[in-house]
């Protein structure tokens, strides 16, 4: 049984349609992602979940009760912007004390509930400190923590690490996973980043124009695109006309194609292929090839520097027919 269920959910400005007839349902504890491309509505829809943002039509339940009606105070949900939205003027223990005090919480169990927000955070030592005296990490986990020690039914998360630094970004994400896990606390997260959804979510939602493209696990969506915008966005895959695949793969194909880049091997008796440039992106070497007339990339592990094939050589591919999946 789902513990939120949006049902039919529309939102327009005006003219201008954010989203029209968006059905989600979401299980207690599990934490969903909301994935796609600036303007596809996914911040306009956690706003309405939170009712930020009135919305036009539909219902959303919460453990089988409408919220759309209800004032955000009374809906038990909590929210972290990219913002932070801290007060500068209050220390971190008064900033994350600030809804309990809204909501009349007895000074002592207040108290309690502060600290154990702040240690669940690691930001116990800075209870004192004042928000221009924290990073930004530290000023989002502040963010955080306040939204966690109301003990909200729902916890919504809109772009959270998008200001912050790679490395930090990546703590701070094994970091919300983590507590989100040991609290067992519905989620919803906001994301553009493809890598950030494949490595947090249980499920993906993955929106386009408004509309819900293709929802499931990462492992499915990553394999499995439903259409070539869902390929194009997870991952990056190698799409092709029906003419090109035909003339690459050397018979025909009747409908457009998507091809990993890490399922295409360099092996002899192949394809042959001329290889344009290369990048180094870590522990992957992302090759830029010709075959037949077609542009590939093919992606291969960095072992050694005996492995890398040098711009302008002669190789040859080795395509399997399970890397190759048609999309409309």
């Amino acid at each position: 049984m789902s513990f939120l269920h949006i049902q039919n959910l529309h939102k327009s400005y005006g003219p201008t349609r954010i989203f029209t007839d968006i059905n989600i349902e979401i299980g207690q504890g599990q934490f969903i992602t909301l994935l796609g491309p600036s303007g596809c509505g996914k911040s306009t829809l956690l706003r309405c979940i939170a009712g930020l943002t009135a919305v036009d039509g539909g219902q959303i339940l919460l453990g089988g009760e409408d919220l759309v009606p209800m004032p955000p105070q009374k809906r038990g949900i909590g929210m972290v912007f990219q913002s932070y939205a801290l007060f500068p003027n209050m220390t971190v223990q008064q900033n994350v004390a600030f809804g309990l005090r809204m909501q009349k919480v007895p000074a002592a169990e207040a108290s309690k509930r502060v600290a154990e927000a702040l240690e669940l955070v690691e930001l116990s030592d800075y209870a004192g400190r004042y928000p221009q005296q924290l990073s930004g990490g530290q000023c989002q986990r502040v963010a955080l923590a306040r939204s966690l020690v109301t003990r909200p039914r729902l916890l919504l998360l809109d772009e959270p690490l998008s200001a912050l630094d790679a490395r930090i970004r990546k703590h701070l994400r094994e970091q919300i996973r983590a507590i989100q896990r040991e609290l067992g606390l519905t989620t919803i997260f906001v994301t553009h980043d493809q890598e950030e959804a494949l490595v947090l979510s249980d499920r993906i939602v993955l929106m386009n124009g408004g509309q819900i493209v293709q929802s499931g696990d990462a492992e499915t969506l990553y394999t499995a695109p439903a259409d070539a915008f869902a390929a194009g966005f997870i991952g990056n895959y190698n799409l092709l006309d029906a003419e090109a695949a035909s003339r690459l793969l050397g018979q025909p194909v009747g409908s457009r194609v998507a091809i990993r880049p890490e399922a295409i091997h360099f092996a002899d008796g192949g394809i042959e292929a001329q290889i344009r440039s290369h990048s180094l992106l870590g522990n992957v070497i992302r090759y830029r090839v010709e075959a037949r007339g077609v542009e590939l990339l093919v992606d291969v592990l960095n072992r050694s520097a005996a492995d890398l094939h040098q711009d302008g050589q002669s190789v040859s591919l080795a395509i399997g027919a399970d890397a190759i999946r048609e999309v409309a």
